[in-house]
């Protein structure tokens, strides 16, 4: 069998539906290859927008979105999707071309050490130099890709070994594995210390957006009463509608969240990843955490729990829940107090119909007309702060931000997958400027698909994450303004069909009728962040109220 024929057949065993990428000369063989199978490739106007559906597929479906490149910049365009997927934990495999390896003409022409370049960015990095090699390699990469923690693998198909002939049509069976389960002693500990705990609180961070993990935690919550917050990447694991839900961790600290966390004497920490900014900050001899993942914590100056319990985090929910049986000790009253006083804050402006539009009243409005399983992805920029802080989310993966690389570029590709495998939900992509811009050219992508979506552009002509940091630390603003094209024309000139609203009421009709509507809807909304500052910039002494 011919060496990519051979491949092929290896992703098809893995279950593989989709193939995201922009091909190149050293992809033919693969390219030709995969004409004739039922794997459909989804051809994106640059590499980075492949690299980012590939690993929101891994994120929305448990399994490994694949994308593909060319060899040089085609491969090296990967890199930001690459560590986008490693630190989200989203499983991910890339697929590169290069030059022949055997006998070359063209000397170092275009070549690039692509698999010293990946190895810090992914689990699994490989060169194929035998086509013999392609199913075990590849069985491996997407066990990896899937192992916890999750993340990014790559494999580079050299020109040469994808033409080879007589290959072994040998093929690996997909294995799954179970996860271990936790320490009954651990268990035992754990329950022991949260029944003798005055004040616990339970945290939910990303590890815990796992399948089942949500109704087990959930089933602890509903058992206990035990109040619970999430980190961005923990939202909506559980319904953030709960009567003990207290808040999101958007900010590191100094936030009226942070009371609770402050007052807590145990914090159960469920999902902690240390790619996440830290909700909270630990001090010798101050609140003790019980630390519970897959795997023990990485312990550093901020962190070191006082338990591990190592499993299935799900599993260990549900044990845990069982084992608790005393709640003589708690008082929880407090947080009752600190829930109430965050939804006041919250609730601030959420009907100021002011234009340009603040943040809270986009979240409030955006909130109001998606319905419960609708999905709002997020680029990078001060408005990922309104929406981790003011959006409830009801159900897992219904707002997908990133809170691990950040990176910009990521959220119109993520709302273009997000669509491409729900086409029945309702899909937002909530972009700044300067994020669009940096891939806006898979508008076509969505055009030629053929996406029923709605992008909505947050205009305010800079770069305002950065902004609002330069007038917190003092310094006068500068280099972080410029200038932006008509995106109504520009939409237009895409196919997809351009909105500008011109006050708070027609920004919310044009919202809902773009959701109801065919086709690809660009809203150029002008936003005013003016209130950034004194309202994020929370000061200790702004809370003494409620500690």
């Amino acid at each position: 069998m011919k060496a990519s024929d051979l491949f092929i057949k290896a992703l098809e065993n893995e279950g593989v539906k989709y193939i995201f990428g922009i091909p190149g000369e050293e992809n033919l063989d693969f390219l030709n290859s995969l004409k004739n199978s039922k794997i459909k490739l989804i051809l994106t106007r640059h590499e980075q927008g492949a690299g980012f559906m590939a690993a929101t597929y891994g994120r929305l479906t448990g399994n490994p979105g694949v994308c593909l490149a060319t060899l040089g910049p085609g491969a090296t365009n990967f890199t930001t999707p690459a560590a986008y997927a490693q630190l989200g934990a989203m499983p991910m495999m890339m697929i590169t071309g290069q030059k022949p390896i055997k006998k070359s003409k063209q000397g170092r022409f275009q070549i690039v050490d692509i698999v010293e370049l990946m190895r810090p960015i992914t689990k699994y990095t490989r060169q194929i130099v035998n086509g013999n090699n392609i199913p075990a390699m590849v069985r491996e990469a997407f066990r990896l890709a899937m192992t916890e923690r999750p993340g990014a693998v790559h494999l580079e198909l050299p020109e040469d070994i994808a033409a080879e002939e007589n290959c072994d049509d040998i093929i690996f069976e997909v294995v799954g594995h179970r996860r271990p389960d936790a320490d009954a002693t651990a268990i035992g500990k754990a329950a022991k210390m949260i029944e003798d705990a005055n004040m616990p609180l339970l945290l939910i961070g990303a590890g815990a957006n796992r399948k089942r993990t949500s109704k087990a935690l959930t089933e602890l919550i509903e058992k206990t009463g035990i109040p619970f917050f999430n980190t961005q990447l923990g939202k909506g694991v559980v319904d953030e509608r709960h009567p003990k839900f207290i808040g999101t961790a958007a900010l590191s600290a100094d936030d009226f969240i942070h009371c609770a966390i402050n007052r807590a004497d145990l914090i159960i920490n469920v999902g902690h990843d240390v790619i996440e900014k830290p909700p909270f900050f630990m001090e010798v001899g101050g609140t003790q955490v019980i630390h519970i993942n897959f795997f023990p914590a990485e312990i550093d100056q901020i962190y070191f729990p006082q338990l591990n319990i190592v499993g299935d985090i799900a599993v260990s929910v549900q044990r845990l829940s069982q084992a608790i049986k005393d709640k003589s000790n708690w008082d929880l009253s407090y947080f009752k107090m600190v829930q109430e006083e965050v939804e006041s804050h919250l609730s601030t402006y959420s009907k100021d119909s002011r234009f340009p539009i603040l943040p809270q009243r986009l979240v409030h409005i955006v909130r109001e007309v998606l319905p419960e399983d609708g999905i709002v992805t997020l680029d990078n920029g001060i408005y990922k702060i309104w929406f981790a802080r003011n959006y409830k989310c009801y159900l897992p993966n219904t707002l997908l931000l990133d809170n691990a690389l950040a990176t910009m570029g990521a959220g119109l590709s993520s709302a273009m997958l997000a669509k491409f495998i729900n086409p029945d939900k309702k899909v937002i992509s909530v972009c700044g400027d300067g994020g669009f811009m940096m891939n806006s050219q898979e508008l076509e992508t969505a055009v030629r698909l053929r996406l029923n979506m709605v992008v909505v552009i947050l205009n305010d002509s800079s770069y305002g994450m950065i902004k609002w940091k330069q007038e917190g630390m003092g310094f006068d603003s500068f280099g972080l303004d410029y200038e932006n094209p008509d995106f109504v024309k520009y939409a237009e000139s895409y196919g997809a069909k351009g909105h500008r609203p011109e006050s708070d009421e027609n920004f919310r009709d044009i919202l809902v009728q773009s959701l109801d509507e065919d086709g690809v809807h660009v809203i150029d909304l002008a936003v005013d962040y003016s209130l950034n500052h004194s309202i994020l910039n929370v000061l200790l002494k702004e809370k003494a109220c409620i500690l």
